[in-house]
């Protein structure tokens, strides 16, 4: 008797329909083992199907011999994938690590120039994951770090393709001889010299440009992706939304939210449209020179430490600062140049020049409720500000205690967690209404913007300004693309001087 369970299997399914070239479902996404456990299965069920078990061949109804054909056809696919796995295997024996994650893609057809950039995004996901996981790659990494590279990560597929492309052993050894040695390119092998080709390659591809410069840093080791809150006194990593792109420009929808109302039977309803905005969050250039010694450590994890020590000192600072007052010209709109500028988020103190026990409150009071709920509703202000804060319990106003003095800082006002800019102002006795004091919020609606990870260039020999001689350093020009700006105002309230 026939096994109808493959018939069973396969209803509805018609070899006819398949283009030549075609993967049947059953197929894909499998293992060379489950592909060989698959031929046995079907195997086995086509027989069944075919011969009596007196061995004679038995005539087939259109549904069994639709199921028939299909299944040879599902058995001769997982046939040919075996192959090109096993095909596969024989290239990475030969082939330079750089280029395996590349050439594990040739089984979709992928030329081995573009093949990270070809990569479905939850394909590229996937094998930037493995990499992260793997020791070898990440162990110089904090746990805080290794967490936002992950969600960085997931966020963007362009991180995502940017691991793959940077984050293998010749890459990494091909990048330190470049940034350190001014003739290294003599001393590259083959396998380096390839992974730097597929960066360039894959560099072109994603950010639509052949003349970008530089070497990119690994990007386990590239602060501006890297760079953690924990790591770092900066609230906008903590708090902000933060998006990567690919353009020059981070392009959202806002809206204030749809009126609703009660009507009367049968009355037309009235028109509650929203106004839709489009806030934009335009990148611009943060650029550094950061100068080392020769000396400065030749085995990569070590390297990486210091490496990624002098790069973060001076960006991170660059941004707590130009997150919180850039011009939004040729830099990032500050949060607090931009709720200055609006009147309808400005709240004064109830005297000029001083700070009462009602401010904090008339503050919170004026921020919307459903913004005084978020996840990332906090506080933010100079550290004078938060100490005027912690002063203004008395006897008669026992309300307003914060810390005692031993305490660092005042880190819970309305039950949200206040954070330090020294950027903001310090509350004095004078009365300029643009003296900014604090601000709460739902700090999602300030967006940071990245395009793609840092670059280095190499400045072979730094000479003393004094006597032109060599001082036995070399140099660093770093940057990368970075923006922030508000994208909805209302959802924060600015504590102003008058």
């Amino acid at each position: 008797m026939a096994d109808f369970d493959i018939v069973e299997e396969l209803r509805g399914k018609d070899a006819a329909t398949l283009a030549p070239d075609a993967i049947p479902d059953e197929v894909r996404n499998k293992s060379p083992e489950q592909l060989r456990n698959l031929v046995e299965i079907y195997d086995a069920h086509l027989r069944s199907l075919v011969y009596e078990e007196t061995g004679e061949m038995r005539d087939l109804t259109p549904d069994e011999d639709k199921a028939f054909r299909y299944g040879l056809k599902v058995r001769e696919a997982a046939m040919k994938r075996i192959e090109e796995h096993r095909a596969i295997s024989e290239v990475f024996s030969r082939r330079p690590q750089a280029v395996k994650t590349v050439y594990a893609n040739i089984s979709r057809g992928l030329d081995a120039s573009d093949g990270v950039a070809r990569m479905t995004a939850a394909e590229a996901r996937d094998a930037a994951l493995r990499t992260l996981d793997d020791r070898n790659s990440s162990r110089h990494l904090r746990s805080d770090q290794k967490d936002e590279v992950d969600k960085q990560i997931r966020l963007s597929s362009d991180i995502a393709r940017r691991v793959l492309v940077t984050e293998n052993e010749h890459y990494r050894d091909a990048w330190m001889k470049m940034v350190t040695n001014p003739n290294a390119g003599y001393l590259l092998s083959e396998e380096q010299r390839d992974a730097m080709r597929i960066y360039e390659e894959y560099r072109a591809a994603s950010e639509g440009t052949t003349t970008a410069g530089g070497f990119g840093i690994p990007v386990f080791i590239d602060p501006s992706i890297i760079l953690t809150a924990q790591g770092t006194d900066n609230p906008f990593l903590t708090l902000a939304k933060q998006v990567t792109i690919n353009t020059n420009i981070w392009k959202g929808v806002s809206s204030a939210g749809v009126t609703w109302a009660f009507q009367s039977e049968g009355v037309a309803v009235t028109d509650n449209a929203p106004v839709i905005a489009q806030p934009t969050v335009t990148v611009y250039m943060a650029r550094g020179f950061i100068p080392y010694s020769i000396e400065v450590g030749q085995d990569y994890p070590g390297f990486a430490d210091e490496m990624s020590t002098l790069l973060t000192a001076g960006y991170n600072e660059l941004l707590i600062d130009k997150l919180t007052r850039g011009s939004g010209v040729g830099e990032p709109n500050g949060l607090v140049t931009q709720l200055s500028a609006n009147a309808s988020v400005r709240v004064k103190v109830q005297t000029g020049g001083s700070l009462s026990a009602g401010d904090p409150y008339n503050l919170w009071k004026a921020l919307p409720q459903r913004f005084r709920n978020g996840v990332s509703t906090a506080w933010l202000m100079n550290v004078g500000v938060n100490n005027a804060i912690r002063q203004l319990a008395t006897a008669n106003v026992f309300h307003a205690f914060t810390q005692n003095l031993p305490a660092e800082w005042a880190d819970i006002l309305f039950g949200k967690r206040t954070y330090e800019s020294p950027y903001m102002a310090d509350i004095t006795t004078a009365t300029n209404a643009n003296q900014e004091l604090a601000i709460v919020g739902d700090f999602s609606n300030y967006v940071i913007a990245r395009r793609g990870g840092m670059s280095v260039e190499l400045v072979p020999t730094l000479f003393d300004v004094t006597n032109n001689r060599p001082t036995g350093q070399r140099g660093w020009f770093a940057y990368a693309r970075i923006g922030g700006n508000s994208v909805n105002d209302l959802g924060f309230r600015l504590l102003v001087n008058t």
